[in-house]
């Protein structure tokens, strides 16, 4: 059973803003065995909203927009849907009460423009928002269901889950089962080349990519006689992708890398400082963006000049003088001294010339030095030659010093 997804906003519209709702909305609705089979943005426009309701109800049972629900004067997805219907807008007192209590909460005054929010099209179902203002909506159009979400990410999810998701469910006939695999190491081609012909080995098996630098999504969609089996299928399918790709999978859904790296750490109970130079703690930024990593990450040094790393880290000047700040000698000393002046049990460094200048000869922009310093055990350095802009090469950098770091957890 397919259903449509419609986002609504002149910021989408324009490219502005990103739409996300469409992606998340797709994956819940593939969760629960229904078809996302097509997305369409339009902007805060009546006539063209209008239209595209009215479009997408003849092709699908289904309707999910996002979008247009707030209190100012071009949010029109309410105006819009009721002329789809040819029924008037009138006032939901529930939605006002609701739209009243939050700001209660809030301890903010309701304003004039939010009485709004509570003007309905007449017969629809109001659907409560309990995260903000906005309260949603779902009407018929045809022989089609309509919901209308805000678009606020936040506030739209908890609606889905809690208003849309329990509606749509009991239509929804589960005869696929997809599995997300979360992959860094290797481009998209090279993820491709190595899961070929893994579809005509298992009917039914569709293999999708999608590259998110620096990282490859790898999705495994299966479709079978029922749920059951579906997943059954899918899992198998699964290990096998894991198989051929190897190390290169950390996750799967939702994980992140960073979240990754801190759990290899935290299950068996290490450590780790960071000394960073050219990625300008950007490795830390992305440890730290896990909830709970105060449980390992102990320091992260920025040492950006050459004082500073002789200053704080105790690398020594004669060592810059003789090989460079890029070497594989100050990485080496910029790891022992992140571990000397911690109380981690590991201490990765990375220093490099991201670029777009400083490169010479004998060290072009891209190169990139690495170490990794163990307490009670020997120090190692990497060397890496990386190309591409200046963001893309602190990325990659950041990136394998934190996969150096997981693989070196491990083996603990």
């Amino acid at each position: 059973m397919t259903v449509a997804l419609l986002a609504i906003g002149t910021e989408l519209s324009r490219g502005e803003l990103v739409n996300t709702n469409s992606s998340w909305l797709a994956r819940r609705l593939i969760a629960l065995g229904l078809d996302p089979a097509e997305h369409v943005v339009v902007p805060d426009d009546v006539t063209r909203i209008v239209q595209t309701l009215r479009d997408l109800a003849t092709r699908h049972p289904f309707v999910v927009s996002t979008g247009g629900l707030g209190p100012t004067t071009d949010d029109l997805t309410a105006i819009a849907a009721s002329e789809a219907i040819s029924r008037p807008l009138v006032r939901d007192d529930a939605a006002l009460e609701a739209i009243r209590r939050r700001f209660a909460v809030i301890g903010r005054p309701m304003g004039p423009s939010n009485e709004k929010q509570a003007l309905l099209p007449e017969g629809s179902t109001m659907l409560p928002n309990s995260d903000g203002t906005a309260p949603g909506f779902a009407i018929d159009l045809g022989r089609a269901r309509c919901f209308f979400l805000p678009g606020v990410p936040r506030e739209m999810e908890r609606m889905f889950e809690e208003q849309v998701e329990p509606a749509l469910a009991p239509r929804a006939s589960r005869t696929t089962h997809q599995i997300h695999l979360r992959t860094f190491g290797e481009g998209e081609s090279a993820v491709g080349e190595k899961l070929a012909g893994l579809e005509a080995e298992m009917p039914g098996l569709t293999i999708g990519y999608r590259a998110s630098f620096p990282e490859v999504e790898v999705k495994v969609l299966v479709r079978a006689a029922d749920a059951s089996q579906a997943e059954a299928l899918a899992e198998r399918a699964a290990t096998k992708v894991r198989e051929r790709l190897g190390a290169i999978v950390y996750g799967e859904a939702d994980d992140t890398f960073p979240a990754y790296v801190g759990r290899v750490l935290r299950d068996r109970s290490l450590t780790i400082a960071l000394a960073e130079s050219c990625t300008g703690g950007l490795v830390g930024q992305l440890l730290t963006s896990v909830p709970g990593s105060s449980e390992y990450v102990i320091l992260d040094a920025v040492t950006y000049s050459n004082a500073s790393k002789i200053q704080l880290l105790g690398v020594h000047a004669e060592l810059i003088r003789a090989y460079g700040a890029v070497s594989s000698e100050v990485a080496a000393e910029m790891a022992e001294g992140a571990l000397r002046i911690s109380s981690a049990h590991l201490a990765i460094s990375i220093t490099g010339i991201a670029g777009p200048g400083g490169g010479t000869d004998e060290k072009p922009v891209g190169t990139v030095w690495l170490g990794l310093a163990r307490r009670g055990g020997k120090t190692e350095t990497r060397h890496l030659k990386l190309g591409g802009s200046r963001d893309r090469i602190r990325m990659i950098a950041g990136y394998t010093a934190l996969r150096w770091v997981a693989d070196a957890a491990s083996s603990r």
